[in-house]
Formats: C-alpha cells, sequence, structure tokens
C-alpha cells in the first residue's frame, strides 16, 4: 500500500493503517523525541501523545509538503508544550551574547559522546539548540515555539554551546590524559 492510500485509510479512522503508520514512522519519531525530551521515559510519553495528535489531526493534512515534515513538527510541538509555561528560560540582554563556535574534530570526539552531552544540557539550553543547530530553526521560529523573546533564543544557544565546548574540552583532556 501507498503512503498516500495509507493516509487517506488513517484518515477514515482505519485502526489497521494507524498501526501500520505507527509502525512505519515511530522509530524516526522516537528518535525526533528523545532529542527534546529529559529522559527516555519522557520521550516514550511523548511519542504516544504525538501519536494520538497525528490520528486525530490527520484530516489536516493536506497532502501538500513533506508528510514526514508535517509528523516530526507535530511531535516536536508535542514534547515542548511540556517546556512552555515552566520557567526554564532566562530572560537576557542581547548585547551580552557572545556567538561561541565549537571546533569538532571528528577523529576525536565520538558521536554518542556528543549525543549525550547534547541530552545533558538543561532543558532551556538543549531545546534551543536542538532546534537551532539540529533542526534548523530560525531564531524567530524558536522563539514562537517556545513563547520566549529571540534574545533569549540567542543567549541560551550561546550558554549551550559553551557548555557543550566545555565538555568536548574536557573529554579531549581525558582522551589526551589516557594515551600519555
Amino acid at each position: 500500500m501507498s503512503l498516500d492510500q495509507l493516509i487517506h485509510k488513517c484518515k477514515s479512522n482505519d485502526t489497521k493503517a494507524q498501526s501500520e503508520l505507527y509502525q512505519l514512522f515511530s522509530s524516526k519519531l522516537f528518535s525526533v523525541s528523545l532529542k527534546y525530551s529529559r529522559s527516555y521515559a519522557e520521550a516514550e510519553d511523548n511519542l504516544q501523545d504525538a501519536f494520538l495528535t497525528i490520528f486525530d489531526k490527520i484530516k489536516q493534512y493536506k497532502n501538500k509538503g513533506s508528510f514526514e515534515g508535517w509528523l516530526k513538527r507535530i511531535t516536536i510541538n508535542i514534547a515542548l508544550q511540556r517546556y512552555r509555561n515552566q520557567k526554564v528560560f532566562d530572560i537576557v540582554n542581547e548585547d551580552a551574547l557572545i556567538d561561541d563556535t565549537i571546533e569538532i574534530d571528528d577523529d576525536e570526539v565520538d558521536i554518542d559522546f556528543l549525543l549525550q552531552c547534547i541530552q545533558e544540557l538543561p532543558d532551556r539550553y538543549r531545546l534551543v539548540f536542538n532546534l537551532y543547530a539540529l533542526d534548523g530553526y530560525s531564531h524567530k521560529e524558536i522563539a514562537q515555539a517556545l513563547a520566549i523573546t529571540t534574545g533569549t533564543t540567542k543567549s541560551n544557544l550561546a550558554r549551550a554551546r559553551k557548555l557543550l565546548k566545555e565538555k568536548i574540552l574536557d573529554y579531549k583532556k581525558s582522551l589526551n590524559a589516557q594515551s600519555l
């Protein structure tokens, strides 16, 4: 069955088609959910909530644009809802921002370590970092999604980069110490 046929059947509340759609996209959407969650269990909850929303709103999908992109956007929005009303974001002065770049030598930094470092960032930094660096959202889009100012998104991104840079430098130092 084609994806268009599957979507059409899901729009008719066909539970077999919904199950098939879940099987087709759950692993990809789980990895998206995990990026925006504090834990594995929270990511599972967010994924389930995302699929409930997907099945509830699938009639709104007009077969324009990427269906997978539409699913991903819903999944991200579900995860972000947990944070919107929480006081996890700092209000900052935009003039105090410094753009801190991170140089990563692929041979020295393990991707699993890097992903773990991102996962360990405080919520406000992890969310902004993931949206900006991994999913390509603009600061304006992030500010709208999280109900914060663009200055706050820029500040949280800079702080996330700084924390990641510190962790990567510590990791590199430990590798160099082990090789001596």
